[in-house]
């Protein structure tokens, strides 16, 4: 009876190291992860635009906001916003110094934006990252007042982005 005991005492011992070990890893592990999260908040951009930086020296991302509802002119300015970049810059895309992206601010991971921007309606901010780090950004709010007149919109956004990617 007593080598049934020592047995089973030996396997409670080990099942409770064993846990003790797979706890501590788990702890450990958020522990990490949580460190890493509060080092890139700090730095005043998000995990999306840390790894989208510190790909390139220099890199300027066009963000055009949106929310789950959108009206006839705010899929114009998305549209217009797209062809101006798209047909002036398209080497800067390709070489990823450049990049467009649509934001759904409606969406809980990306609600941080409002705040981060100062949205108060759809947008096309220009954003602008040195060495992983944003320098500075502007909110091409003259959009709205453009819309009637393509031509004069075009030049706008273009122009505008040129002087980010320039490092204006």
């Amino acid at each position: 009876m007593n080598g049934n005991v020592n047995v089973l005492g030996d396997y409670m011992k080990s099942k409770t190291i064993t846990t003790v070990l797979l706890l501590s890893f788990v702890l450990g592990s958020v522990a990490y992860l949580v460190g890493q999260d509060l080092k890139q908040r700090s730095a005043g951009i998000s995990a999306d635009q840390a790894a989208q930086a510190n790909i390139i020296p220099h890199k300027v991302i066009a963000y055009y906001f949106h929310s789950d509802v959108r009206c006839p002119s705010c899929f114009k300015i998305e549209k217009y916003s797209r062809e101006a970049i798209e047909t002036k810059f398209a080497g800067a895309l390709e070489d990823g110094i450049l990049e467009w992206k649509l934001v759904n601010t409606d969406k809980p991971e990306n609600s941080h934006f409002i705040g981060d921007y100062q949205l108060f309606t759809k947008s096309l901010v220009i954003v602008d990252f040195v060495e992983g780090k944003q320098v500075q950004w502007k909110n091409l709010e003259k959009v709205w007042d453009l819309l009637g007149d393509k031509d004069a919109f075009t030049k706008y956004v273009q122009n505008e982005v040129k002087a980010y990617l320039e490092g204006a």
